[in-house]
């Protein structure tokens, strides 16, 4: 199997790419946030691109590792005919970056067009709020050779494009699949929304390509459609070439090139891309691969951990941010940015553990109570009563003291009842209230029962 990927991203701007109508399209009522403009009116002409939007274009591709054309760049026309394209035609420009790489897969050009509106078939409607909001569009080579491998740039590609807070992310995204197999055309599958649904589609085609294969039937060079609804592909039409489209510069935009100095200086200001991060992460802080790749999850999150691993041992930090900071921020369902837990609480509740003034399980407690608390930790412990840990001959004395008076759980232990040792521990605990380590506790329990 050979994938190719078309991922187009609309890019997150104020107005769209040719003229001042705002961008926020799902917010007003259809065919509200459009001028002649967005509708391609006899006489209404483009305004210059939208510089923001050129400048969000260099900035991906370069996170992308794609060397930015000094040539000059223009617009094109990309002629065809579809209800949700009121000119007939398209405006997207010739490549701005190209030659990039990520996860081990060639980018083959980054560039920019404008979104057509939105066509419901089944109602009959076109709603042209969409109209003229700025896209960018990735293509790579044909270098993934399976939909697992699709999947995995997929997710690389979203945090590459959540780090640049220049796109609008994977809510956004719709994906053209080019799939074949050896000694088969290539079919280009569209419609395609979500990660999961490319990894669905590139499912279903190699199995259906290989099928038509193995019976001795020629595969069609063709455009296909997803139906996310079956998880299948269904036939569309025959697959245009490039000569179809009828290029042509478009006559009403100025061209542009884009000046050395000023991508430097875009260059110099963008986000450290998440996957050359990750791999920093690894070689300057010697933690594991899994930990660096679940921290640089969010650039924010990334951030935090620098801050902290300055001020406590950064495999720690790793492994507490890891598994108790993302658990805590997953089950509240909100990012770590939302959840506006700052590097100085983590520092100071890692730094607490560290020097023993908490256990492990209050550490746990503590983390639960940050999300949106400006409390430090410290307090949040004091307030709860956590700090202080017990001393070995204190857990001692109450182990002592739980097996004297709970011995049904002692003979349970002894007919192998599992839980009877988590009773016994829980009781340890709630003598201690808390303040001794569970792991601890259930070691020196095991060694009183078997001296027994």
């Amino acid at each position: 199997m050979k994938c190719g990927l078309e991922i187009h991203v609309q890019l997150k701007t104020d107005s769209k790419l040719f003229c001042s109508c705002h961008t926020n399209y799902k917010d007003a009522k259809a065919n509200t946030n459009i001028c002649p403009v967005c509708l391609n009116q006899p006489g209404a002409k483009p305004y210059p691109p939208n510089k923001a939007a050129l400048d969000a274009a260099i900035k991906i591709a370069l996170m992308l590792g794609c060397d930015i054309s000094p040539e000059v760049t223009y617009f094109q026309r990309k002629h065809y005919d579809y209800p949700d394209l009121s000119s007939g035609y398209q405006r997207t420009s010739i490549p701005i970056g190209s030659g990039g790489e990520l996860n081990g897969v060639r980018i083959y050009d980054v560039h920019i067009e404008e979104d057509p509106g939105q066509y419901k078939p089944d109602m009959g409607t076109v709603d042209f709020n969409r109209s003229g909001i700025p896209l960018i569009e990735i293509v790579t080579h044909p270098d993934m050779k399976s939909p697992e491998e699709a999947r995995k740039f997929l997710r690389e590609l979203i945090r590459v494009l959540d780090y640049s807070g220049s796109a609008r992310g994977e809510g956004s995204m719709r994906a053209d699949v080019n799939i074949s197999i050896e000694g088969g055309k290539r079919a280009e599958i569209k419609n395609i929304n979500s990660i999961k649904g490319a990894y669905k589609a590139l499912q279903f085609e190699m199995v259906r390509q290989k099928n038509l294969l193995k019976r001795g039937i020629e595969i069609k060079q063709e455009t296909r459609a997803f139906l996310e609804s079956q998880m299948i592909t269904v036939p569309m039409r025959l697959k245009e070439e490039a000569e179809d489209y009828r290029y042509i510069p478009d006559p009403d935009l100025p061209p542009m090139q884009a000046e050395e100095d000023a991508v430097e200086i875009i260059r110099e200001a963008m986000p450290e891309p998440a996957h050359i991060k990750t791999e920093r992460f690894v070689n300057e802080y010697g933690i594991s691969r899994d930990h660096a790749k679940v921290i640089t999850s969010e650039l924010e999150l990334a951030d935090a951990f620098e801050e902290v691993a300055n001020s406590v041992d950064p495999e720690f930090a790793a492994l507490w941010m890891r598994d108790e900071l993302k658990r805590v921020i997953y089950y509240n369902k909100m990012s770590f940015k939302e959840s506006e837990i700052t590097a100085s609480q983590i520092v100071d509740l890692l730094k607490m553990l560290q020097n023993k003034k908490i256990t492990a399980k209050a550490g746990k407690r503590i983390m639960e109570k940050l999300p949106r608390n400006s409390q430090m930790p410290s307090t949040i412990a004091e307030e709860m009563g956590l700090t202080g840990v017990v001393t070995e001959d204190q857990v001692v004395d109450a182990i002592k003291q739980v097996v004297k008076e709970n011995p049904d759980a002692v003979s349970d232990y002894f007919e192998g009842k599992k839980n009877a040792i988590n009773f016994l521990v829980g009781q340890v605990m709630r003598l201690t209230r808390g303040k001794a380590d569970p792991t601890e506790t259930n070691k020196l329990l095991e060694v009183e029962l078997n001296s027994m």
